[in-house]
């Protein structure tokens, strides 16, 4: 372990290992620092794994579970994750590191009666929560961000940098700022392949 990681590194993987045993039995390791804010709202399923600096934060609209990881889920640094409806992460979900991932915002800007007054503090904007859905198998890039009411279906690959803004389907590649589906695997084929337009 040393050679890996060198002295300071193991030390400090030692203590996160001890922490992880300690607070989160059921985790594989979770490095710290470690910011996890209203812990009975979040469940963090079984062998998680993260990387330093995240922060996983749930304030529940009804005092229910509302961040909900499923089984053997990477979540690598800096990944901030905020629930207040619902987020669900399925099982074997691959974070790469600095994502965003919200179910929330401050305001609603969708063009309706509703929409948030700039001259209102932000911070005083009424709270719109819709919820995030990240099905199995899914592979999550660098720098993504995830916004309220989207789905990332099962066995999908977001590139690095994109913003998630509209549901994606299952067994694609999207890419981009909003993310669109560039690629889909070929099950017939066993291949990804460009997206016809």
């Amino acid at each position: 372990m040393i050679s890996k990681y060198g002295l300071i590194g193991s030390f400090k993987l030692f203590l996160s290992f001890f922490y992880t045993k300690l607070f989160h039995p059921k985790s594989r390791i979770i490095r710290l620092p470690f910011d996890i804010r209203n812990k009975k709202y979040i469940n963090l399923g079984r062998n998680l794994t993260t990387g330093v600096g995240c922060r996983l934060e749930a304030y529940p609209i009804d005092n229910s579970v509302t961040l909900h990881f499923g089984d053997n889920v990477q979540v690598n640094d800096y990944v901030h994750i905020t629930a207040m409806e619902h987020v669900y992460i399925g099982n074997n979900v691959l974070l790469a590191s600095k994502i965003y991932i919200s179910d929330c915002s401050h305001g609603s800007y969708i063009g309706d009666t509703n929409d948030s007054n700039p001259n209102t503090l932000p911070v005083d904007r009424k709270l719109i929560a819709k919820p995030v859905i990240i099905e199995d198998n899914v592979w999550i890039g660098e720098f993504v961000s995830v916004l309220p009411g989207v789905t990332i279906g099962k066995g999908t690959i977001v590139g690095a940098n994109s913003v998630v803004t509209k549901s994606l389907p299952p067994y694609v590649i999207a890419v981009g700022s909003p993310a669109i589906p560039m690629k889909e695997f070929n099950f017939i084929t066993g291949r990804w392949e460009k997206i016809k337009t």
